[in-house]
């Protein structure tokens, strides 16, 4: 069973197996722009902190809405029309003052409502788009209610904004439907301030997921909450032909199998059986992969014996050593918290130095591919050269090669895992082209290289910059992406020009 429909280059289709799902309306290069789609809704997420209600920037919540009570940076704020014509006049009628909270940082369960709230009163505002795109949007209604999240949301969403917020007209059923489409098909947007909010795009989410995305999507924001705000643009990664399948990625790529699966399982209500899931090497790039650590093993790794299974023993390649499936999980959580506890650090030198200790901590354990490696030199390889007492002029040279190294290993895997036109490896092949010429430039100056292989190194500079800047240049002019993108082309345009006189008068 067949039936399509189309906006500008995607064709929505749908089977018995998927539902509605995306494909190429015409062959496609990468980087073409596939569509562009205002949000129907956007807000905080779930278990957000007290933030603007304007801007989303978190805030002390000492100034409030002159109008309703809630926390708002300014009055500049308190008149965006994303509040002000939502939930600002509905407080304010029912008289539902905000309740200051000794934490500010903490998850702030009054912000819940927010932007539930805000689809709500776009059914009304926009019935027809709620009609024909929103409302069809997938719920897995009941498999929530068999969870502690269908009571969570009865409690704190439908109980207060039916009760004291006075919207009996908005049925318990709409409501817990409207929580449903957010959780399972909104996508973050980053605001101005940095901070992140859901979005709800109904063409966007019609997409299916797979573990390696075949398209990118971009956010563009001016930060004023009119309808025009948060405009998605989704473009190709790769190269398609008409008629293939489009493919979104619902999860974050560095994550390890086990973990990508649990994610899918336990929000989006699917498991996941595509490609990279079911092959226990993630397509090359042991992303999941342990090191054996029984000492008469020789080079033995430990790998899944059925990645779609959690439960599944994981065995070594070269001894008789096996690992529980649970035993997997223990050691991939303990390792991601304290990841996570060094990225909340501040960025200086001193997190520099807890992310190598933490590298250096486990690799005796890790494969060196391992995901949880790959996030680490993401972080330290757009570090060194930034942070102060590590900037590029004053770095030495074994920090310049262990820069080029780091991103090397980053695009071993990135090439597999999000090939094509994506964002990190635009910046990822941004980060590598510096340490390449400053190396370059020291190993000509010591005699270590001529000026041909000089030349051969500045060339490869430039076409990291050139790839780089073609990535970047496509993303929001006010986004760190965007301006990346900027500093990419200028540098790649400048390097072109003035090639043969550097190499000459080196």
């Amino acid at each position: 069973m067949t039936s399509a429909g189309a906006t500008n280059k995607l064709e929505i289709k749908r089977n018995d197996i998927v539902g509605r799902y995306g494909v190429a309306a015409c062959d496609l290069e990468p980087g073409e722009l596939i569509l562009t789609e205002t949000a129907f809704a956007y807000g905080p997420k779930i278990d957000s902190p007290p933030v603007c209600l304007g801007c989303y920037a978190y805030i002390d919540c000492s100034n409030l809405c002159s109008t309703c009570g809630w926390p708002v940076c300014d009055v500049d704020c308190e008149v965006v029309p994303a509040h002000k014509d939502a939930e600002c006049g509905v407080f304010a009628n029912a008289k539902v003052k905000f309740t200051p909270v000794e934490n500010t940082y903490e998850p702030c369960l009054q912000y819940e409502c927010i932007t539930p709230l805000r689809v709500l009163l776009a059914t009304e505002r926009d019935k027809d788009r709620w009609e024909n795109q929103v409302k069809c949007m997938e719920t897995h209604t009941e498999e929530r209610k068999r969870k502690e999240i269908w009571n969570f949301n009865t409690v704190n969403i439908v109980n207060f904004l039916r009760g004291p917020c006075k919207l009996s007209r908005f049925d318990e059923d709409l409501i817990h439907q409207v929580c449903s489409i957010l959780d399972i098909n909104s996508f973050e947007a980053r605001t101005q301030s940095g901070n992140m909010i859901r979005c709800v795009y109904p063409n966007v989410a019609v997409l299916s997921h797979n573990c390696v995305s075949n398209i990118t999507h971009s956010i563009y924001t001016d930060g004023w909450g009119t309808p025009e705000d948060y405009r998605v643009y989704l473009r190709a990664a790769l190269p398609l032909k008409k008629g293939d399948e489009l493919f979104a990625g619902y999860t974050y790529s560095m994550w390890p199998t086990i973990v990508r699966r649990e994610y899918l399982r336990e929000g989006k209500y699917f498991e996941c059986n595509c490609q990279r899931c079911t092959d226990p090497t993630e397509l090359g790039t042991h992303m999941s992969t342990l090191k054996c650590t029984k000492n008469l093993c020789d080079n033995g790794v430990i790998l899944s014996t059925n990645p779609l299974d959690d439960e599944a023993e994981w065995k070594c390649t070269h001894c008789p050593n096996t690992l529980k499936g649970s035993t997997i999980r223990k050691v991939f959580k303990m390792i991601q918290e304290e990841i996570d506890q060094v990225e909340s650090m501040p960025q200086d030198s001193m997190s520099i130095e807890a992310r190598e200790s933490l590298y250096r901590k486990y690799r005796s354990i890790l494969h060196p591919r391992n995901a949880y490696f790959t996030v680490l030199r993401i972080s330290l390889a757009q570090m060194y050269g930034k942070i102060e007492g590590y900037t590029m002029d004053v770095l030495p040279d074994v920090l310049y090669e262990r820069k080029v190294e780091l991103c090397q290993q980053i695009l071993e895997n990135i090439n597999i895992l999000e090939p094509g036109w994506s964002r990190l490896r635009g910046i990822t092949m941004y980060e590598l082209h510096a340490p390449i010429i400053m190396l370059a430039r020291n190993l000509y100056n010591n005699d270590v290289i001529d000026k041909s292989e000089l030349r051969a190194k500045l060339m490869e500079a430039i076409e990291l910059l050139r790839e780089s800047s073609q990535i970047l240049i496509l993303e929001p002019e006010n986004s760190s992406e965007g301006m990346i993108g900027q500093a990419a082309m200028q540098a790649y345009q400048q390097l072109s020009a003035n090639l043969d006189d550097l190499v000459e008068n080196a």
